[in-house]
């Protein structure tokens, strides 16, 4: 993974010795709430509704055993001994006194990581595919040109100041694992008829109040315009980009409003005037320093198939359940990908303890070459695991109760912290995940209804991402009761689609009971293999409709 040179390291402990300063005026008086809130969120601190919450970024998802380790410690000593991981690849600290932010910010600069970005109307944090550099399927590690947008965006002089805020996400695999296509930018790589490596460029995805899925403007970029023909984006956005209204700020109202074709043309033109005042040109020396650092880890032999792994699939059905499940196929012989399930019974998605995040920090020590993944599903990810080595990683995982044998069914339920964290919610969010998982706590059921994914916003904001889950529940108030709508069929994946919504919003006391229905329904028509995606996709909205209202 990429480790810190001495701009880097020198350029942190700079901004860290200004947030300091503009923190101790804060609290002085000297800086009003106004002047200092700019301030504050270009280091990721927001206001929320109870304390201060700070985002610190996990860049491109990856992160090292120590890190993993700070960030308990931190948690421990100036939070509540718990952080919420988000669905892009950041974890949220949701009690932090203004006071201890500084402190905080020089604990994190010593391994690394930071809070920059991670919010105002910038760049935020890329992110890209959790199994980069790992996956079977992928063309080449999408985290080497995430890490060069990294650098090339951070204090990004001509766009720390844009009409809103701006995403970037990156895969190298031909399956979508970073939801790309709900990105401001989106980058898959792509191989052209030589065979030469680039990228698919998707603009102007997006959720929230106007949700929208990404259009392609360029079928094939080779990897040394990329920086060029990013700053040509950014640049027709920064220009055109609404500013009178922040609901049709982003790049996707631009990309709506233009068409795919003129937004392709604007920014081709812009690509072209960028390359004839000498171009953003892609050091070469620089792009091999950061390949170095993203070279594939010395793997030691390992057995393909181990005898004794395959003995405790036939005897303990526990584990080979959650072999099935939570492990995917690797590019290495005799290794394995592992998903930890930050979905446990009883427990918010996403949340971990300090406690528990050590355990994983030494998890991956053991078995992962001390690293680890944030996934886009809010789940954890140990990239580098011998199959040899399963057994005593599911042990593990079982202890801390890491283990849920749920990736990609009903109860790996997406879900933002809602009305009991942010001052923006209108409805709660992780008690009806809690509950949704407590109905179909059954691993025989959860396992017979097959992929499903329930996506959860507690407000219009969507950063539950309720519209491409396929059952999505965006939480709204009515007269000061909470309701929640309910969208089908949406997905980030293959054929990214923004779920259709399906009636009037259900009631809290309700909207458990409505999605027993809705899979009732499901099992009883769905075709044999078929699953609820594509069952959807076949019968539309009308049988889930009756079924979701029909206590009503």
């Amino acid at each position: 993974m990429y480790r810190y040179d001495e701009f880097d390291r020198a350029f942190l402990a700079e901004r860290t010795a200004q947030f300091r300063d503009q923190v101790a005026r804060r609290l002085a008086g000297d800086l009003s709430e106004d002047e200092f809130k700019p301030l504050r969120l270009m280091n990721g601190l927001y206001l929320q509704l109870h304390a201060y919450m700070l985002r610190i970024a996990v860049p491109y998802g990856t992160l090292s055993s120590v890190q993993m380790r700070r960030l308990a410690d931190v948690a421990e000593r100036w939070d509540r001994g718990y952080g919420h991981f988000t669905t892009r690849q950041n974890i949220q600290l949701n009690w932090i006194r203004l006071e201890d932010a500084p402190d905080i910010m020089a604990a994190l600069a010593e391994v690394e990581m930071h809070g920059i970005q991670t919010s105002g109307n910038c760049i935020r944090n890329v992110t890209a595919d959790q199994y980069a550099g790992v996956a079977a399927d992928e063309i080449e590690d999408p985290r080497i040109w995430a890490e060069i947008i990294r650098q090339w965006s951070t204090n990004h002089p001509e766009f720390s100041f844009l009409p809103r805020k701006f995403k970037i996400a990156v895969t190298g695999a031909e399956l979508d694992r970073a939801a790309i296509r709900v990105h401001d930018i989106g980058l898959r790589m792509r191989r052209d008829e030589t065979g030469a490596a680039g990228f698919e460029v998707v603009v102007g995805g997006g959720l929230g109040r106007t949700p929208l899925v990404g259009r392609t403007i360029r079928e094939f970029l080779p990897k040394d315009d990329l920086l060029g023909y990013l700053e040509a984006v950014m640049r027709v956005y920064n220009a055109l980009g609404r500013r009178d209204n922040l609901y049709k700020s982003r790049i996707k109202i631009l990309v709506h409003e233009f068409g795919a074709e003129e937004m392709g043309r604007l920014v081709e033109a812009e690509f072209r005037a960028i390359q004839g005042e000498g171009g953003v040109a892609l050091d070469p020396d620089l792009v091999r320093r950061i390949q170095d650092h993203f070279a594939p880890p010395a793997y030691a032999p390992a057995p393909t198939d181990p005898a004794a792994v395959a003995r405790l699939e036939r005897e303990d059905p526990a584990f080979a359940r959650w072999v099935r499940t939570n492990t995917a196929g690797h590019r290495e012989a005799g290794y394995v990908i592992v998903n930890l399930s930050l979905k446990p019974h009883g427990r918010p998605p996403g949340d971990a303890t300090s406690a528990e995040m050590r355990a994983v920090a030494d998890m991956a020590e053991r078995w992962s070459l001390g690293e680890i993944r944030v996934a886009h599903e809010q789940n954890l990810v140990l990239p580098h695991v011998r199959r040899a080595d399963l057994p005593e990683v599911w042990r593990a995982a079982r202890a801390i109760g890491f283990a849920t044998p749920n990736i990609g069914l009903l109860t790996d339920i997406i879900a933002c912290p809602g009305l009991d964290y942010c001052a923006l919610a209108t409805a709660r969010s992780i008690p009806v995940a809690e509950r949704l998982a407590d109905r179909f706590r059954d691993l025989d059921r959860l396992h017979d209804i097959g992929p499903f994914r329930i996506n959860i916003s507690g407000c219009i904001n969507a950063c539950g991402h309720h519209h491409v889950g396929h059952v999505g529940l965006l939480g709204v108030d009515k007269n000061g009761e909470e309701f929640y709508q309910i969208t089908l069929g949406g997905t980030s994946e293959a054929d990214t689609a923004i779920g259709r919504i399906v009636g009037p919003a259900v009631s809290s006391a309700d909207v458990v009971d409505a999605i027993e229905r809705l899979v009732e329904t499901y099992v009883a028509i769905r075709r044999e293999g078929e699953t609820f995606l594509e069952t959807c996709r076949r019968v539309g909205n009308a049988p889930f409709k009756e079924s979701i209202y029909a206590a009503a």
